[in-house]
């Protein structure tokens, strides 16, 4: 925390009066889990990622991306870098594409291309986070998934470099990408989508958000689901849904502390009230014992824990 600080001090006036010092994480994230991040940095425009990442470099300050904070759990005891947020929220139509910042709400994308006239994503609808973390890994529901519109992005990578890319450098694949572990950011990104039945694509959104209210924890403290589904038991087959595993193992009654199995859906923890960062990563661990022992599958996270 004091390297932190004293970078605060060193910064050039219109850095300074962007970064917040000591931010608590659990009001950053999803879950509502975390203690204090020394330096939030907000990013609003590539040459801001660049000038961060530069200082952070300089620095040797280990720093975290964090976009909607939907898919994460934070430490209780904090983070001594920098989180670097993406806020590039700007939304550009162009014809049948649009340019759309990173840090524009996943959700709030999808009804505003609808405003548009264009249709796609209708099927991801109430799915949180931001695009720059759906992007990243990959995203979806209901067979289609985001890398399937991406046309480019620009990117911040790990040398600070600024790239714009296509589809083929993030190697989406379910539930991944190339870029999950590797500290690039994504800054902004191009989709294609498509002059559709905007009524019949309401329709659907309207479907999808009823579905995901009833059956997801949209109220409550969350980061999603835990684990990934598994993949299909024979070729061609659909993935096996890791909750029906942790249903059948029993996690549905576990709890530690505030840390709860939500009761409508077995894959996701919820925060009761108090849950902190421990709580929560003893309860994972015991479902993922629970389905191993009693499966013979060893589960995947889907949710990345902010070390501190």
């Amino acid at each position: 925390m004091d390297d932190a600080r004293t970078l605060l001090e060193s910064l050039p006036p219109d850095l300074q009066s962007l970064v917040r010092p000591s931010v608590p994480l659990k009001t950053l994230t999803s879950l509502q889990v975390g203690g204090p991040a020394a330096l939030l940095c907000p990013i609003r425009n590539p040459e801001q990622a660049v000038r961060f990442h530069a200082l952070a470099a300089e620095r040797a300050l280990p720093f975290f991306i964090l976009g909607g904070g939907s898919n994460v759990l934070a430490d209780d005891r904090g983070f001594g870098g920098l989180i670097l947020q993406v806020a590039t929220d700007y939304l550009e139509p162009r014809g049948d594409t649009v340019r759309v910042g990173a840090g524009y709400s996943f959700d709030g994308l999808i009804a505003g291309t609808l405003d548009l006239g264009l249709t796609g994503l209708e099927f991801a609808s109430g799915i949180p986070g931001t695009l720059g973390g759906a992007l990243v890994g990959n995203a979806g529901c209901y067979g289609h998934e985001i890398g399937e519109f991406m046309v480019e992005a620009l990117l911040l990578r790990p040398d600070g470099r600024l790239e714009t890319v296509g589809p083929e450098d993030f190697g989406f694949r379910y539930r991944e990408t190339d870029l999950r572990e590797t500290g690039t950011v994504v800054l902004e990104a191009v989709l294609r989508l498509q002059r559709g039945d905007v009524d019949q694509a309401a329709r659907m959104r309207t479907e999808k958000i009823l579905d995901r209210r009833a059956k997801h924890p949209v109220d409550l403290p969350s980061a999603g689901s835990w684990f990934r589904n598994l993949p299909p038991a024979e070729a061609g087959g659909r993935r096996r849904a890791a909750g029906v595993l942790l249903e059948q193992a029993g996690a549905k009654e576990m709890s530690e502390g505030d840390a709860r199995v939500f009761p409508k859906h077995a894959n996701m923890i919820i925060n009761a009230g108090r849950a902190t960062s421990a709580d929560i990563l003893k309860l994972a661990a015991r479902m993922k014992t629970a389905v191993r022992e009693k499966f013979q599958v060893e589960l995947i996270e889907e949710v990345r824990y902010l070390e501190p």
